[in-house]
């Protein structure tokens, strides 16, 4: 079976229990959940396996779904 991993954002104001129970229904259809986010933004990082995106995608309180990977910033040197 096909997966991929994403960062799932709730919605500012989501009840912790609403993400807790879209973790859990992720998990039980052969997901995995990594990292919890709680500060900046709702959501936690996660394997997911195709044929969840759409289950997923439906939740009510859902902001966006996003493909996890490293990002980096080129920083350039200015010298007087």
């Amino acid at each position: 079976m096909s997966s991929s991993q994403v960062i799932v954002v709730f919605k500012q104001g989501t009840p912790k229990e609403a993400i807790d129970q879209a973790a859990r229904d992720l998990e039980s259809q052969g997901g995995k959940v990594g990292h919890r986010y709680e500060a900046t933004i709702l959501g936690f990082s996660a394997t997911v396996p195709d044929n969840h995106f759409t289950t997923l995608s439906a939740h009510p309180h859902l902001d966006f779904i996003e493909a996890d990977g490293t990002v980096s910033i080129a920083a350039k040197k200015f010298v007087k």
